[in-house]
């Protein structure tokens, strides 16, 4: 009867809020037993009905009362585990328990939404909140889409880091300058942080819309806003900007002009107008997971694409990085492989052992060098591009299919020198004075070596 009623009610008597309380508190009673899916179901809507009244849910909005929901709702891994050595398994499900477990859904969300909007809550319950929308965009893929066109959670989740990290917008995408003097995030604000930035990623998976620009641009301000600042310690710090790195890989690459379109201030130095320190902290942090020597597949590649794909579309982005990665040869006498500089530490991956890792260190040099065969070879050497030649197709030489800017690539006078000349003597044929057995052996080693070479 209350749901025939009140179906479409959304402003509620204020003298009947006890009554509604108590209500919400009985419904949670009932929803801990078991009781017949038909049942459940009139609870829930019941109750995503009355969450239109924020004021009523203090019986819900606690851990217990999310973990009841969350229970219906098939999000708790271990009754999942159980549920599935029963035999029960989710395609199993009846159409009433599956209209129960799409009710559930609804009220969870309906209450993180309205839990959002109270910047009074307690941690631990919004904390549980914001991992109830991971679990949501994480093991619902079919709800991603109504979770962002219907129920506008890209949204509240970006309200929810600019009231965290207390951002005051002072252009279209450019958040104020962090104080120099501020503390680091606090811990407990930087857990709320992470979790909003996972849930921002399984959301954004999806191929962006065109009308999501504004969204995803105002994002970006975000992302670089945290880039810039610190937490407590040096560990989390670098947590929360692998999270941010992952996540601006889903945003569309034109966004990622916000990264650098903002004035210079201070002692910082300006590069055609534009400020390159966030791109000089994604550069740092690709350093220290290279330094690390572990878990490149998850820890390095993102921010190697990440930094590919900007480079690649954004010349200024690239033309920094060039010249903080690739600077002008001087010691050409040198494997480029040997070294501390981070253009060494790049080729050696060239030859790692993981073709992800190793594909991705060869396509970000060979993108700072304007998808130039010549500079790729001048830069790490034949051996160690020869991977991703034979990839691309271009042993013989040439250029990648991305157009470039001309210009931006001059060698130093030491480079001339060390190569001046090199082919001017022309050099013999060493087969005109071979016999004909020397030649035959000759070629039968020759394809050995290439037999060698492709396994």
């Amino acid at each position: 009867m209350f749901c025939f009623q009140n179906g479409r009610t959304f402003t509620f008597e204020q003298k009947e809020e006890a009554l509604r309380t108590k209500l919400c508190q009985g419904i949670l009673t009932v929803l801990r037993r078991q009781v017949p899916s038909s049942c459940q179901k009139t609870c829930l809507e019941t109750l995503r009905i009355m969450s239109r009244d924020k004021r009523v849910l203090s019986p819900v909005a606690t851990r217990e009362g999310m973990l009841v929901l969350s229970a219906l709702a098939r999000l708790n891994p271990r009754e999942d585990q159980e549920h599935n050595q029963n035999g029960l398994q989710e395609d199993s499900l009846s159409e009433e328990e599956e209209r129960v477990v799409v009710e559930a859904l609804k009220c969870l969300y309906a209450l993180c939404v309205k839990l959002h909007g109270a910047h009074t809550w307690h941690h631990e319950v919004g904390l549980f909140t914001l991992r109830l929308i991971f679990l949501l965009s994480a093991l619902r893929p079919d709800l991603r889409t109504c979770l962002r066109k219907d129920w506008q959670a890209v949204t509240l989740l970006t309200k929810m880091l600019e009231h965290t990290l207390d951002i005051n917008w002072v252009g279209p995408y450019e958040a104020g300058r962090p104080d120099p003097q501020a503390l680091p995030i606090p811990a407990e604000s930087n857990e709320r942080i992470m979790e909003a930035l996972k849930a921002l990623f399984n959301l954004t998976l999806q191929d962006p819309n065109a009308e999501d620009e504004h969204q995803f641009r105002v994002i970006a301000g975000l992302l670089r806003h945290l880039l810039m600042l610190k937490t407590e310690t040096t560990e989390k710090t670098e947590e929360v900007h692998s999270h941010a790195v992952n996540l601006l890989n889903n945003l569309p690459v034109p966004c990622l002009n916000v990264l650098i379109e903002l004035p210079v201030q201070g002692g910082s130095e300006s590069h055609n107008g534009k400020n390159l320190e966030a791109v000089q902290v994604l550069l740092d942090f690709m350093e220290k997971r290279i330094d690390r020597g572990s878990n490149y597949k998850e820890g390095l590649t993102p921010v190697l694409c990440l930094l590919t794909e900007a480079s690649r579309y954004h010349r200024e982005i690239r033309r920094y990085i060039k010249a903080q990665v690739l600077p002008p040869l001087k010691n050409v006498k040198v494997k480029p492989e040997v070294g501390n500089t981070i253009r060494n530490k790049l080729v050696r991956l060239m030859t790692h052992v993981d073709m992800g890792v190793k594909h991705s260190a060869a396509e970000f040099l060979f993108v700072l060098c304007k998808e130039s065969v010549a500079s790729l070879l001048k830069y790490t050497g034949y051996g160690n591009a020869a991977g991703l030649l034979m990839a691309r197709g271009l042993l013989a030489g040439g250029r990648g299919e991305t157009q470039y800017s001309e210009g931006e690539d001059s060698d130093t006078e030491e480079y001339k020198s060390a190569t001046n000349g090199c082919d001017e003597e022309p050099r013999p044929n060493p087969i005109e004075e071979m016999t004909e057995e020397q030649k035959e052996y000759e070629a039968e080693k020759l394809v050995k070596i290439i037999y060698e070479m492709r396994r």
